[in-house]
């Protein structure tokens, strides 16, 4: 019996197995256990229209179960801990997880749409290693300026009105009315702002700061710290502040610009002129997935553009599949279009900080990151 959804045929074999995409789905196996970003592993939940789970377990049998994570940091945590099968990694968590020996490459050639991968996500050095594929891109995008359009009439232009003292456009001090997120990655925004407003400084790239640039970002960051009215994590409570505490502005991801837009609140989000930081995140596979079949079966079913079309209307992200940005989103918006499909190369993505960087040698690596920007959240 062959069942067709779109491109993608399961063909089931009695009650022995499911073949998706040429990976055998064992009966027995039965679940699959992934940590994801908030709003990446949708079961129409929050809006029926948006379901690209069900499908999954109806036809392969494999009932997912979904960890969301806040922070690449609580990611690498969560896979450590060696009880899911599958996470969607940023940049950022990406090479920990493979030096931490934390994931399994990949074996592509068992991957239906490999091929349709979009060419600048091809051999990408955040999940290709040693000539190792360790996970399939699964979707990208920027971190935004969200801002509330009754105190901005029209679009900031610059990421200063979260990190400089300032009287906004309605009159009133942006002191405790803006946002910054709580993770050290958080620190290459403030440099890439600083790369355009101090040149002077010779920043390069802003994951790669060597000690004079890295004091420059962090004394930037201390002073923003009486701006801040939370250091956000949780997107439904970065929501809740610009809904009824009064918050103006903060970086932010664009699912959340998309469903304070859908609930008519005044919010809108801009790319200033300094750039944005940005993720292009990659499911990778636990290095003792214990549902290895499961976990395949989704990774096929991840690049189907029906799949990717669907998160990346619903995320506010764009595909990894080109050709998925003429398939029929559930909104039958234009996604590619609305969500800067054009932009890639303007965004700084997420990347772990080595102590050994391209730009300039020596540079400051993300373990004084994490605990410098943990005394910052913390006033000292």
């Amino acid at each position: 019996m062959a069942i067709k959804a779109g491109k993608l045929t399961v063909t089931a074999l009695g009650a022995l197995a499911v073949v998706l995409g040429g990976t055998a789905v064992r009966a027995g196996e039965g679940q699959l256990d992934i940590v994801a970003w908030p709003g990446y592993i949708e079961r129409g939940d929050t809006d029926p229209h948006y379901n690209w789970v069900g499908a999954f377990e109806k036809d392969t049998g494999c009932k997912v179960n979904v960890k969301t994570a806040a922070t690449s940091d609580e990611m690498v945590s969560l896979m450590s801990q060696g009880s899911y099968d599958l996470v969607t990694a940023s940049g950022d968590a990406s090479l920990r997880l493979i030096a931490g020996k934390r994931v399994q490459a990949i074996d592509t050639s068992k991957l239906r749409d490999w091929n349709k991968l979009d060419p600048r996500l091809k051999n990408a050095p955040w999940y290709v290693v040693g000539g190792q594929t360790f996970g399939v891109p699964y979707q990208w995008g920027p971190n935004v300026l969200m801002y509330n359009t009754e105190v901005f009439k029209t679009a900031p232009t610059s990421w200063s009105v979260v990190f400089e003292p300032q009287n906004l456009p309605d009159g009133k001090p942006n002191k405790g009315r803006v946002q910054a997120y709580d993770g050290a990655i958080y620190i290459a925004d403030a440099a890439l702002y600083l790369k355009a407003k101090r040149p002077e400084l010779g920043i390069k790239d802003p994951y790669e700061l060597n000690p004079t640039q890295y004091a420059a970002v962090l004394e930037l960051l201390r002073k923003q710290r009486p701006l801040v009215h939370r250091y956000w994590h949780d997107y439904n409570v970065q929501m809740s502040d610009f809904k009824s505490e009064g918050v103006a502005a903060s970086g932010s991801w664009p699912v959340q610009v998309n469903m304070l837009k859908a609930d008519k609140r005044p919010i809108a989000s801009t790319i200033p002129a300094e750039g944005v930081t940005g993720w292009a995140d990659t499911t990778m596979m636990h290095a003792n997935a214990k549902h290895p079949q499961c976990a395949y079966a989704w990774l096929n079913w991840s690049l189907n553009d029906k799949v990717q079309a669907g998160v990346a209307e619903w995320f506010g992200s764009n595909p990894v599949t080109t050709s998925a940005c003429s398939t029929r989103a559930p909104g039958g918006g234009k996604f590619c279009e609305t969500n800067g499909f054009d932009n890639f190369d303007k965004i700084a993505f997420w990347k772990t900080p080595q102590a050994q960087c391209a730009s300039q040698g020596t540079c400051v690596p993300y373990s004084r990151w994490t605990a410098d920007y943990i005394a910052i959240m913390g006033g000292r």
